[in-house]
């Protein structure tokens, strides 16, 4: 009997212009202009469908090449896959692992070959690394997981393995029933495993969703790595994803309950990282209510976040660390004041620190962090808890080189960038000084404190650290604190004074009665051309592939693992190279020279998307979130192209995804103007930066002038100054 044909795809307007390219409007005037343009073949009058194949051989008769990427390619494959098609779903992140082993030349052997071939390799594949990711039962793939499949070959080929997963990953929460699924920033990973004394050897996360935890642990020495999640599609991310940037750890991950089911009961771990679920009543709280965990107590109905503390306790080694990221609310509610106050007593609970909120989600609470450390039989009494307060004053930058001081009482949604790096020295700076002499401890004054065991076993036994931190204020010298208040009004009206100037210096004119209109060029076109070079560095599974860009080792003779790293978050907020450069092999990253442009390639965060590259920044190398424009000057001017390309709008229109948006850079567009006229928009740019920059430094120092008046007055350290007669 012959075989019947694929169907193919349908795809919307709105898809297709994302496949070309170009607006939506050009897409209405093809259809309006062209007779061989394809007719619809499903959907209705008002929102028609095409046949996806039908609309590929239209644009390639006309010379349209896709100005999709890979990663989107993938995106809109999955996009278009039917229920019925994608059964063989759980089977792609096995692809990922097995295709991260290829050269690019083998996977470019996969993608051109037939639909037969496709799928017959696919399953082979799969098979070879069924072993390693959490079982999911039989993956067969099927004539219909052709397309699929040759998206996912060339998006790792091209892009990297972990974009890949990642795509795959935010396409199966997306039809799945599941919701609070968010990742750990990097940066909040990183300080939670550094919280851990030493260099612990087997982590545990039993919350571990997509790895960050774990991954952090890592890259901190770790060589064992213990992870369970609820969410089947999690926990496949998260083992191929630590197979993938650990690979010469023993990765274990299961799918399941951790409090209900837990997969590792006789695991002792020497540090468990964890971010739990928040919230939860539904626990099972009445079937573990005589668990062997719960030695510090039963934890209540209202309190699952303590059921994770206990449980974390219990997976530890004596002597070993648990840090654990929590609501403020555990700290101090009623319900779990008895579970506390044993944390307490016991000696368990070493430490709580208190993020600035942004720092996680949910992005408008002040998240806790709680280190804990299981008692050894013959160890020390612990006569204190450490507490800091890491917001009390916690610098954040609003792009463009400024800083501004987190506001807890600023409304609206968007918030500054954290300063990372600033919150990480603050709360390890105090738990290593504390570590090293609990008892001689000195603290703070506002920031951090040591409160003994006695005094926090009171009626409400509440962990609160700002509420505790403040009682370290007694300490502080009346004249000294005069003198920093001084100096920093000083300053403020320096900066205020400096803000008028730069805000004065030129004048924005209409530019008539309607906005102008002009041509423009995507940046694929501008790269076919060659007015730009578009660099990115390679992923990390192509660590044995040469990179055709420029990079690799500078001219100075150092390599390139010794240099800096300009990272997404450093353009967000404006600070200079503070990325790791271990994640990066040699010759897999470009080397940053001044007068590159910069943009981020995740637009979820806060705060400026592009930048010039400094003198600062030459040298650097150019991190795995960044894409970097080199123009030839000649041609375009660098002011003027990041800041078109990191206009609102832009940025907008060439980014995809929906938890977290992704840059397609070839899409991005450039108006094209002469070049005088360039170089006069990008000297109007580059004012704008520094405005930015000049009224982000008057809001820092003027709330940090605010905060040491209101807690001097407050405190009994200042005094008023005598009215002035009206």
């Amino acid at each position: 009997m012959p075989q019947q044909p694929t169907p193919s795809a349908q795809v919307t307007a709105a898809e297709i212009s994302r496949i070309a390219g170009v607006t939506r409007a050009t897409v209405s005037n093809w259809r309006r202009r062209h007779e061989d343009f394809p007719e619809p073949s499903g959907g209705t009058e008002s929102s028609p469908l095409y046949d996806l194949e039908a609309v590929r051989s239209w644009l390639a008769s006309r010379g349209h090449v896709s100005a999709a990427s890979p990663s989107e390619e993938l995106r809109t494959v999955l996009r278009l896959q039917t229920q019925s098609d994608s059964t063989a779903s759980e089977g792609l992140p096995l692809l990922v692992l097995a295709a991260a082993g290829r050269s690019p030349e083998e996977l470019t052997t996969v993608v051109q070959s037939p639909d037969a071939d496709l799928v017959a390799h696919a399953q082979r594949e799969a098979a070879s690394v069924a072993g390693a990711v959490p079982p999911a039962g039989a993956v067969r793939f099927g004539p219909t997981d052709a397309a699929a499949l040759r998206a996912l070959y060339a998006c790792v080929r091209d892009e990297g393995p972990q974009t890949a997963l990642g795509v795959l990953t935010e396409r199966e929460l997306e039809d799945s029933a599941a919701s609070g699924a968010y990742r750990t920033p990097a940066p909040l990973a990183d300080l939670l495993a550094a919280l851990v004394p030493a260099s612990p050897t087997r982590v545990l996360d039993p919350a571990c969703g997509s790895g960050t935890l774990l991954a952090a642990a890592a890259r901190r020495g770790a060589s064992e790595l213990y992870g369970q999640d609820t969410l089947a599609v999690q926990a496949r991310r998260s083992a191929v994803s630590l197979i993938l940037t650990a690979p010469d750890t023993t990765v274990v991950v299961h799918t399941d309950d951790s409090l209900r089911a837990d997969a590792f009961p006789e695991l002792l771990a020497d540090a468990v990282l964890c971010n739990p679920p928040y919230g939860v009543r539904d626990w099972g709280h009445d079937e573990l209510a005589y668990d062997p965990r719960w030695a510090y107590g039963v934890p209540a109905r209202a309190e699952s976040e303590l059921a994770w503390v206990q449980h974390a306790l219990a997976h530890l080694a004596p002597g070993g660390y648990a840090v654990l990221l929590l609501p403020p609310a555990t700290a101090g509610r009623a319900s779990g004041r008895r579970v506390r106050a044993e944390l307490v007593r016991s000696g368990a609970l070493r430490a709580v620190v208190a993020l600035p909120a942004g720092a996680s989600v949910p992005l408008h609470v002040g998240l806790q962090v709680w280190v804990l450390q299981r008692p050894r039989p013959d160890g020390p009494e612990r006569k204190s808890v450490l507490f800091v307060d890491t917001a009390a004053g916690t610098v954040t930058t609003t792009g463009g080189g400024g800083t501004a001081a987190t506001s807890r009482a600023r409304g609206g949604s968007r918030s500054a960038a954290l300063d990372w790096e600033a919150i990480t020295a603050r709360a390890l700076g105090a738990w290593r000084a504390f570590t090293q002499s609990p008892d001689t401890f000195e603290g703070e004054p506002g920031v951090a404190h040591a409160v003994g065991v006695v005094d926090l076993l009171d009626d409400v036994v509440d962990l609160t650290p700002a509420r505790l931190v403040r009682a370290s204020r007694a300490g502080v010298d009346p004249s000294a604190l005069s003198a920093e208040t001084d100096s920093t009004r000083r300053n403020l009206v320096e900066a205020a004074k400096s803000l008028a100037h730069t805000a004065g210096q030129a004048s924005w004119n209409a530019a008539g009665s309607s906005a102008r209109e002009w041509r423009t060029a995507t940046v694929s076109d501008l790269a076919r051309g060659g007015a730009l070079t578009v660099l990115r560095t390679a992923p990390d599974s192509a660590r044995s592939r040469t990179q055709a860009a420029d990079g690799g080792s500078g001219g100075d003779g150092r390599r390139p693992g010794t240099r800096a790293v300009l990272t997404g978050s450093d353009i967000a907020t404006g600070s200079d190279p503070t990325g790791d450069p271990t994640g990066l092999h040699d010759d897999t990253a470009p080397v940053i020279a001044a007068g590159d442009v910069l943009v981020r390639a995740l637009a979820s965060a806060e705060g400026p998307m592009a930048r010039v590259a400094s003198e600062v920044d030459a040298g650097a190398l150019l991190g795995h979130q960044v894409h970097l424009f080199r123009p030839d000057p000649a041609r375009l001017d660098a002011w003027f192209l990041a800041g078109v390309l990191g206009a609102e709008d832009n940025i907008a229109g060439a980014s995809t995804g929906s938890t977290v948006l992704t840059v397609s850079p070839g899409r991005l567009r450039v108006p094209l103007l002469p070049l005088e006229e360039q170089r006069r928009y990008g000297e109007a740019f580059r004012r704008v930066r520094e405005l930015r920059a000049a009224a982000a430094r008057v809001t820092h120092l003027a709330e940090e002038t605010a905060r040491l008046l209101a807690g001097g007055l407050s405190g009994g350290h200042l005094v008023p100054s005598p009215t002035p007669p009206r």
